[in-house]
Formats: C-alpha cells, structure tokens, sequence
C-alpha cells in the first residue's frame, strides 16, 4: 500500500507528493521546488522516480536537484517540449528553473511498476496539451486538471477548454472513489467532485 507524503509549497508553487511502499524508496509527482530533496531526505525517502503531471515552471522547480542525485524523470510524450521549452513559463513570470532532461515518457493508459508500487498514467490535456494524472492505491494525483472544487485554466499555452472538459469527464468516469490529489489547494475525493464540482454538469 503506498504512503502519501504531501509537501506544501513555500511561496507560490504547486504541492508536491511522495509516494512510498518501504518508507525508504520515493516517487516523487511535481517537485515544485529544490526543497523537496531535502525535505525527502529528512523523512529517510531516496526518491528514485519524478512524475510530472505537467510541465509548468510551479511543479518542475525541484526536478534538476532530484536528478542530480540520480532519479529518473518521466511526464506524457506530448508534455515534454513544454517541460524543457519556454512554454513552461518560467520566464514569463520571472521565477528560475535550473536545467534538466526528461528521462522516459509514458503513454495513457501505460502502467508503471516503480518502486514496489504500480501507478497508471491518465492522459488529461486540456491545462496543457500532454497533462496527466496518476493513479495509485486509491489516491488520483490530479496535477492543474481537477482541484477541490475547480478545474485547471486553458488561457496558458497549449491550453484548450474543449480538451479540458473531456478530461474532466474521463476522470468524473473511473469507476469507483479515489482520494484526489489536486496541484493546489486542499484535498477532495472523486466522489464529492463528482457531486459538487461545477464541471460535474458539462
């Protein structure tokens, strides 16, 4: 059963999440800052895998400190010239991002065996054109595509509304509850969203 370990940003960026099946080996979904190494280390996580549910400046600000230290980075094939181009938006809003590479892609639908746990990628563009969630034990790791209560902005580039309220209808269609993840903000589950969010309706 994987552990979920949910680090807040300091200052404006997304949530970061480490999973964990031995308390001892990590993925790590959107490290939003160089902190999250340290803050892993602290719990005693090596985190050997990054998943990034898209590739905005806010979720990827810690993934060159991870890699450094030999994790291995992986976002959907459609998401990674945006992760290493300019699209990420980095430079419009002033905010660094060191360099790195992405080091394997992953498809929708694939199912990854990592770190003793096995984690489905879910296509969701719409926020942007190769966004993705992640499901794991239960949890669904949502990125900027569904929040408690919202869903992600399609006026950033490669976004697209159409795009994004398939996505929503794909997630509110899994079968079953999941505990959601979102990028920002607090917590919700599948259930409550499917009942509550505005884009239930669409």
């Amino acid at each position: 059963m994987a552990i979920v370990h949910k680090i807040y940003p300091a200052g404006f960026a997304a949530n970061c999440y480490l999973l964990t099946a031995d308390g001892k080996r990590a993925v790590a979904i959107d490290p939003a800052q160089p902190r999250v190494k340290e803050l892993a280390r602290r719990a005693g996580l090596n985190v050997e895998f990054v998943l990034l549910t898209h590739g905005h400046f806010d979720h990827i600000g810690g993934c060159a400190a991870l890699r450094e230290s030999g994790a291995r980075i992986g976002c959907l094939d459609a998401e990674k010239a945006l992760v290493l181009g300019k699209d990420n938006m980095s430079e419009a809003f002033g905010v660094p991002v060191s360099a790195f590479q992405v080091d394997f892609t992953v498809r929708d639908g694939e199912k990854l065996s990592l770190c003793g746990m096995e984690i489905e990628a879910i296509g969701t563009p719409g926020h942007t054109a190769g966004g993705a969630c992640y499901l794991c034990d239960g949890a669904l790791f949502t990125g900027d595509t569904l929040f408690a209560g919202d869903v992600g902005r399609t006026d950033l580039p490669t976004g697209n509304g159409r795009e994004l309220t398939e996505s929503i209808a794909k997630l509110f269609a899994l079968q079953g509850d999941f505990h959601i993840y979102p990028g920002h903000g607090e917590d919700s589950t599948l259930g409550y969203e499917r009942k509550h969010n505005g884009y239930a309706e669409r």
